[in-house]
Formats: C-alpha cells, structure tokens, sequence
C-alpha cells in the first residue's frame, strides 16, 4: 500500500480507491486485529503528547489522510499526496461497495442509542445488503473500565461482524482499539469518531463543494467554538510549527 511519512508517521497516499480496496482485501483475508485510524493535525499534536496514542496510530493498518492539514503538510515536505480521504468519505464508499458486491456484517460501537438507532434505520434505507448485526453505546466515562472492555469485547466476537465501526472520539477510540485489537474477532476495526453523528444527521457535515476547497473544518468551528478552539487556534499552529521543523531537518540532512 503506498504511503508517506508525515511526522513519523505511515499515512496513506492510496486515495480513497486505495484505502477501500485495501480495506476490502482485509476484510476477505479473514486475518483479525487490523484497524484504521485517521490522521488530522489536531491528533498528530494530541500523539506527541500522549505516548499510547502515537502508538495507536503508528500501529494503524491503515490511516487516513483526514484533514487538509495533512495533504498541505505532505507538499511541504516534498511527498506525493493529492487526495485527502476523510472519515465520512471513506464509510460512505465502503458502504457503497459493500452494497454492490453482496454486503457486510457492521457492528457499531459508540455514541447514544438514539444516534445508533438512525444510522441503522439510514443504513437498511440506503445499503439494504449491509447488515448490522450488532450495536453497542458504552458508558459514557472518560476511561472505560476492564470489565467494560471485556464486555464490549464479547458482544462483538459474539456478532463476528465483517467489520467494527467505533465513534468514541479521539484519542479515546483509537487507543481503545489499540489495547483490544488482538481480542476482537474482526478482521477490520475503524475509528471513525463524528462519523457517528454525520451519518444519523444529529450534526451537520459541510456541503461537498466545501470539502473539496479544504475548508470543512470552518463550520464547524462556527457551530461549535468552544469544542473546536483548541484544535483549530492551538494544534493547528503547532502542527504547522512541527511540519516547518521537519522540513528544514530533512534540509540540513
């Protein structure tokens, strides 16, 4: 799979096409404990950090180039890296292909129940031959216990879904990933956050044509200010400040 180091980090410069076909190829190996994560300038701040995070994501099968931060990052650094491949997209497309090619097994863990009950209700409107069979929120806690791993844990070897869609937010979801990984039997999990909330329509995503121009992360700043300061007025600086020290070390070299 092509891919480029963007702070230490392998992220995929497959495009969506890539990242599907790879997730696809995966999934009919049958092999367990692969995930994906997603890489945005907020999180690559947040792993330098929190040191089982990077870990997290540096052991990511897959991860993706979600934010536009990382695709100017990746011209800066001199790297190939065209297509940004957000969560929303990659979900929606691995969807559609499932749809065409005969389905998938989804569990989805995270979130309310109400948010769960939408996106199950959109998904057997939408993606008929895409069952889901089996979904779980989790307590709301800012740690989930051992117990409350070992129970999530069972309920999804129980269901053997094709696949394990987890919206806890980052970090917390992809280091819940990490630590469980090699307990779920599932050959893909993916850490996919407000997906969660896009796709059940509790929280508005950005219209495409401001997707596609780099700026999805403005209305949501204006939605939610407070939420999203931090990662947009404090990360997002730092982000530049660490890619800027990075390209004049690999100058120097």
């Amino acid at each position: 799979m092509k891919t480029v180091t963007i702070l230490g980090y392998q992220t995929s410069a497959a495009g969506l096409d890539g990242d599907i076909n790879e997730a696809l190829s995966i999934i009919e190996s049958k092999t367990t404990g692969h995930y994906v994560a997603c890489s945005n300038p907020h999180s690559l701040v947040e792993a330098k950090r929190d040191g089982v995070f990077s870990q997290a994501l540096s052991a990511a099968d897959i991860l993706l180039p979600d934010g536009i931060g990382i695709v100017l990052a990746a011209k800066m650094l001199g790297h190939a890296l065209s297509e940004r491949v957000a969560g929303s997209d990659f979900f929606l497309e691995l969807s559609r292909r499932a749809e065409v090619h005969g389905g998938l097994r989804y569990f989805f863990v995270g979130s309310s129940d109400m948010v769960l009950e939408r996106i199950v209700k959109r998904l057997r409107s939408e993606f008929p031959h895409v069952e889901v069979c089996g979904v779980y929120s989790p307590p709301f806690k800012e740690e989930l216990s051992d117990e409350d791993d070992d129970d999530i844990v069972r309920r999804v070897n129980q269901a053997r879904p094709d696949i394990l869609w987890v919206g806890m937010t980052a970090p917390k979801q992809e280091k819940w990933i990490y630590k469980n990984r090699r307990r779920l039997d599932v050959p893909l999990t993916a850490a996919i956050g407000a997906v969660f909330d896009f796709y059940a329509g509790t929280r508005k995503r950005a219209p495409q044509w401001v997707c596609k121009m780099g700026l999805e992360w403005l209305p949501r700043l204006v939605r939610e200010p407070r939420r999203l300061f931090r990662r947009n007025f404090i990360s997002s600086p730092m982000f530049l400040l660490m890619v800027l020290q990075e390209k004049f070390r690999k100058s120097a070299e």
